[in-house]
């Protein structure tokens, strides 16, 4: 297994964010872009000691960019929404 903190760069505290992990107990983290649910879901109970369900992931591409006569495109993205056990919580602020 790669180091957690490699494949888990940082939770997203987001009011939208927030508001499902209070509801669903699901927990949002940008991670690397080529790493798989199987390590997401590592990473996650190796930092925060807690029991992981469920893992979901998404990639959001990067929007093209105009810099004077050029276009360049920003990064592209990858975030994890990850579900917890019952009565597990994981305490970001």
């Amino acid at each position: 297994m790669r180091d957690p903190l490699i494949i888990v760069h940082r939770p997203l505290l987001t009011e939208k964010n927030t508001q499902r992990a209070d509801r669903l107990r699901e927990y949002t983290f940008s991670v690397a872009s080529n790493a798989n649910k199987i390590e997401i879901r590592q990473a996650v109970e190796v930092l925060y000691g807690v029991k992981v369900v469920a893992v979901r992931t998404s990639i959001a591409k990067g929007q093209l960019r105009r810099v004077g006569w050029r276009t360049t495109r920003a990064p592209d993205r990858k975030k994890a929404i990850v579900k917890l056990a019952e009565g597990q919580k994981i305490d970001l602020i």
